[in-house]
């Protein structure tokens, strides 16, 4: 999994509470089993109407927010299903970091699991930045994870808090297994001498 320490990317806005992952990636988009490809699907039935043309009023068809990295949206963001290839469309489309003043806690955990950073942010908080994203055409947020500061070009400064544990995780670019495997060889020789009592 790829180290996030720091990142600037340019803003896209989904201004809609309870955005629950059959909106981020519908059911009928399931059946791969890798963790690629799904970012076309994303938001699909919001982008998309019946004959697949393109909703051009849905914020991310809009031309000034095409090769977003940093998503915001407001409260429960991420609610429903426990689906995992949610926040693997959201990764495959180009988001890097997820801002909302709340979210499932699944989903939550998920993103952390697939490199994704969830801040969260107070509504207040989040209500300026989509003020300032619809103002400023181009507008992008640097998010610092090593400091836990999220700024922009124009002097905003926002602290946000984050589980250290969760922290280190991205970070360190790390994911269940490759926890576990940092400690390879205390596992190689405990199975080594697991054998030897076997034998």
């Amino acid at each position: 999994m790829e180290a996030f320490k720091k990142h600037t990317g340019l803003v896209g806005p989904v201004d809609r509470v309870n955005v629950d992952t059959d909106a981020i990636i519908p059911k009928q988009f399931l059946k791969r089993i890798e963790r690629t490809g799904f970012g076309q699907f994303l938001f699909f039935e919001w982008r998309f109407d019946n004959q697949g043309s393109v909703i051009p009023d849905f914020s991310l068809n809009q031309a000034r927010y095409q090769g977003a990295s940093v998503l915001i949206s407001r409260a429960n963001f991420g609610c429903g299903s426990s689906r995992e290839h949610a926040p693997w469309a959201i990764q495959d489309y180009g988001f890097r970091v997820i801002i909302a003043p709340s979210y499932a806690d699944i989903f939550y955990n998920n993103c952390f699991k697939n490199g994704i950073l969830p801040i969260k942010l107070s509504e207040e908080q989040v209500e300026e930045l989509f003020q300032r994203t619809a103002k400023q055409e181009g507008y992008k947020l640097t998010v610092d994870l090593e400091n836990k500061k999220i700024t922009d070009e124009q002097g905003v400064s926002i602290d946000f808090d984050l589980d250290e544990h969760r922290r280190q995780f991205l970070l360190q670019g790390l994911d269940d297994i490759g926890l576990t495997l940092q400690h390879e060889d205390k596992i190689a020789a405990y199975e080594a001498a697991h054998a030897a009592r076997l034998a």
